[in-house]
């Protein structure tokens, strides 16, 4: 096997599982490893340090396996930059550009390790005045530096926190069996944890969240200030206002779950009613606007995103229809987060992980479990499962952390 490499690794490689991926990784290139050095990290904090020989029997295996191993956090062992290159037309990246992960990255530039800012997957980085940064492909223009093949790039996965006992289910992955309120009180401790840090709290919800009865629960924890922003689509926006106004839900009495007459047309004269007084702020300062989650984020000053789909109806006038927009919008409010709770949105919350770098937690509710595997199987690994109807979830955790903030 002529093809080969020298990476090191750094980190906790053994209870993270990082050290077996990268040895199975290699297997299935159809390689071979050997461990040149090892030294295991002798204390909580310490992280362990490998350095390993890989070989295969051709180029281009010996390449993939090499990009596979940079996103475990294997790095080629020689000091060299990373490699550079002048984006010619805007939009338009070299062939052989780096396309980023959600893990914290540094690249080499002048013989120093930089961090990449604004962390986030599938995005290039661009290297300007000293400082790298991730930029999205519709971001590139005509000019741009940026770091091309996989020399001079570090990645550090996501390691398991090891003092992080009482947040345990957090490494459980996604279960129907978990009881609801042991998942409800270690949330809640999740939340406390980032707003006592001063991290901002970001609930990504759907319309299911009016439809099992959650504006309650929703609304007591923007109220509380537990919650700094609301991501969601138009569908919400519209059927939390149609609750408020007319006390259905898809034309569903939520008071006794039964077939309002004419209900089919209560999202649409919440919509007109929007319309009417200019803007969901404008309802609310007449008056007209009087509870839900859309008048307690206007109340409590936090803001709200609604982004449009192709199938809403309206949309209201809140609502971004311009898709790129709406991105930059949800970005804007995650910087800053230390947790994102999503609540009933498969696309949303799949979405919302993709703009996140993966030390950010998400703790994913809903009642189907493959919702929070599907949000996890498209790179956000970090994502927890919770399965439980919204409205119940809801309910309790505005209990605890309400009950505790009194006591």
């Amino acid at each position: 096997m002529p093809f080969q490499e020298v990476v090191e690794a750094e980190g906790h490689l053994i209870d993270s599982h990082i050290m077996e991926n990268i040895f199975d990784k290699v297997v299935e290139y159809h390689g071979r490893f050997e461990v040149e050095q090892f030294r295991i990290g002798k204390t909580n904090s310490e992280p362990s340090y490998l350095r390993l020989k890989v070989e295969t029997p051709d180029e281009v295996s010996l390449d993939r396996l090499l990009h596979e191993l940079l996103s475990l956090g294997c790095a080629p062992a020689d000091s060299s930059d990373a490699q550079m290159a002048a984006v010619e037309r805007d939009r338009c990246a070299p062939e052989d550009f780096y396309s980023t992960t959600n893990h914290k990255t540094h690249v080499r530039n002048g013989q120093q390790w930089i961090e990449v800012e604004n962390q986030r997957m599938d995005a290039m980085v661009v290297v300007a005045e000293g400082r790298a940064y991730c930029r999205r492909l519709r971001d590139l223009r005509a000019g741009d530096r940026i770091v091309v093949g996989l020399r001079g790039i570090r990645v550090t996965p996501e390691s398991k926190e090891r003092d992080r006992l009482s947040f345990a289910f957090m490494s459980n992955g996604i279960s129907s069996e978990r009881q609801v309120e042991t998942a409800v009180r270690q949330t809640a401790e999740l939340v406390r944890h980032a707003v006592e840090q001063k991290q901002r709290v970001l609930v990504v919800a759907g319309p299911v969240v009016v439809h099992t009865g959650g504006v309650a629960g929703l609304a007591s924890l923007i109220r509380g200030g537990w919650v700094h922003g609301v991501l969601s689509g138009n569908a919400l926006g519209v059927h939390d206002v149609e609750a408020a106004l007319l006390g259905t839900s898809l034309g569903v009495r939520l008071s006794d779950g039964r077939q309002e007459e004419h209900g089919h047309r209560n999202h649409m004269r919440a919509i007109n009613a929007i319309n009417h007084a200019g803007s969901v702020r404008q309802a609310v300062e007449s008056g007209r606007l009087s509870q839900g989650i859309l008048y307690e984020c206007v109340k409590a000053g936090i803001p709200f995103v609604l982004a449009g789909s192709l199938r809403d109806d309206g949309p209201l006038p809140d609502t971004i229809t311009d898709m790129n927009a709406a991105q930059d919008a949800y970005a804007a409010q995650l910087k800053g987060a230390g947790l994102v709770i999503c609540l009933g949105s498969m696309l949303h919350s799949i979405a919302t992980g993709n703009m996140l770098p993966s030390w950010v937690k998400i703790v994913c509710v809903d009642i189907n479990p493959a919702v929070a595997t599907k949000v996890s199987d498209r790179g956000t690994g970090q994502a927890v499962g919770i399965v439980a109807d919204v409205g119940l979830f809801l309910h309790l955790l505005s209990k605890d952390l309400l009950s505790k903030a009194l006591a």
